[in-house]
């Protein structure tokens, strides 16, 4: 298990007042090795600590007097000391096997650790759950969680996930709930596997067993030019038709049952079937907006005006804990920390630069803008091929590509979400572009003041 390294003191802090510097290994705190950043929270938040650290060779104990409950102001370089529990499913949809080669390694890591699940928001099949883990979720009140559930038939969760595992271990979904743990949940439909039948047992699964559940979304599965399943494939029209009508359907039943509507069809959905997105009541406050349902109500909203502050992060613990570094898609996206990039709004004409799905949001509702001098610029993710659409996986080298036929002196934007710390997934950066690009913020709030509305 490694220590917990400081990376940043903030100044004025009691860390910064007891001597601690960027670059200090943690040993203990108050005589305990914490584990992971939850831990580390918990030991810190107490007063007056006895902090051992290693620095340069040399092992130092330092008195930090603090108030209980007053930031320590460290970051340190990890949510994890110890071992990210890593995923041993096989599913044949996961995305990171259909990855290329040549990408940072940090990208072709498969967790699924509960932590992360709790700090940062990613999914846990919860195959690798234990008795000691529900102990500690339990005890520290570590939600919300967020749990891969796929079906509830425990044969076709068991060859979805390729692990015998996956037709027990949603027992600890169970548990879970039991103790009163907030859990949201997923759906990744695959045609011809969990569609159907399988997906209208499964929902009733959920209505039986695991009305507790928060939320539940149904996403599709994405397809890249990279995998290796052969019995894999995208979505007919129709199909993705017949997933939103059962959804609704199933919407109806738990609100009666109920009194929510608990699952949502992922946004993509929509787009695929050619239906109007629901009102943004149905939403019921946007829960799952950080896994694609409800962003394209939410962005006009905000780009419109009738939303005052852009969607922030629903899930997850980090908006909070101190000293929990940023990682996934929370990651700071730009290097010097600055969202976006200030200048005259009223220079040239603006493009938009987005990918193919976005594309279809955002062409309509600029028309309603009335700027004739907007325009959207979608771009095609040939990096990933497959039905890869989605904002979020644009790289570099197709944003490249399809700015060396644009002109000189437009002003094109670029939505950070395209970004983890600066950079692009292909690992170039927007200095690499063959024309100035302007990132912001990947909300309708943002665009709205980029344009100057």
């Amino acid at each position: 298990m490694s220590l917990p390294r400081v990376v940043a003191v903030a100044p004025g802090s009691p860390a910064q007042r007891a001597g601690l510097e960027p670059g200090d290994e943690v040993c203990t705190v108050n005589g305990h090795q914490p584990r992971d950043v939850i831990q580390w929270q918990l030991l810190t938040d107490d007063a007056d600590l006895d902090v051992e650290v290693r620095r340069g060779g040399l092992d130092l104990e330092l008195s930090v007097p603090k108030a209980a409950g007053e930031p320590l102001g460290v970051e340190v370089h990890s949510a994890l000391f110890d071992q990210v529990r890593t995923c041993d499913n096989h599913c044949e949809f996961c995305f990171i096997y259909q990855l290329p080669p040549g990408l940072r390694k940090s990208l072709y890591v498969k967790d699924d650790d509960y932590r992360l699940s709790f700090l940062y928001g990613n999914f846990t099949t919860l195959t690798r759950f234990t008795e000691l883990d529900l102990e500690r979720v339990v005890t520290e009140r570590l939600g919300p969680l967020f749990v891969s559930i796929h079906a509830t038939d425990p044969e076709v969760r068991t060859e979805m996930l390729r692990n015998r595992r996956g037709a027990t271990s949603l027992r600890w979904l169970g548990a879970l709930l039991d103790q009163g743990v907030e859990v949201h949940g997923q759906i990744v439909v695959c045609p011809g596997v969990n569609d159907g039948d399988v997906l209208d047992d499964t929902l009733a699964g959920v209505l039986d067993r695991f009305p507790r559940l928060a939320t539940m979304c149904v996403v599709p599965l994405g397809l890249s030019r990279y995998s290796k399943e052969g019995s894999l494939r995208v979505h007919t029209v129709d199909e993705a038709r017949a997933v939103v009508d059962t959804v609704e359907e199933w919407q109806g039943v738990f609100l009666d049952v109920l009194g929510r509507r608990l699952v949502f069809a992922a946004d993509e959905y929509y787009l695929l079937a050619g239906r109007p997105f629901p009102t943004a009541d149905a939403y019921e406050g946007f829960p799952q907006h950080e896994n694609g349902v409800g962003m394209a109500r939410t962005f006009e909203l905000e780009l419109m005006g009738e939303k005052d502050t852009a969607t922030g992060v629903h899930a997850g613990f980090f908006s909070w804990v101190d000293g929990a570094p940023a990682e996934g898609y929370r990651a700071p996206r730009l290097n010097n920390g600055k969202r976006g990039v200030t200048r005259d709004r009223t220079s040239g004409p603006v493009a938009v630069l987005t990918g193919e799905y976005g594309a279809q949001i955002l062409g309509p509702l600029l028309e309603q803008v009335g700027r004739d001098d907007v325009r959207v610029l979608p771009v095609r993710n040939e990096f990933f091929g497959g039905n890869i659409g989605v904002t979020g996986l644009l790289v570099g080298e197709d944003i490249a590509r399809v700015l060396r036929d644009e002109p000189e002196g437009h002003r094109y934007l670029l939505p950070d979400v395209c970004l983890s710390k600066g950079a692009f997934l292909d690992g170039t950066t927007p200095a690499d572009l063959p024309r100035p690009v302007e990132v912001v913020p990947t909300d309708g709030v943002a665009l709205r003041e980029a344009l100057g509305l």
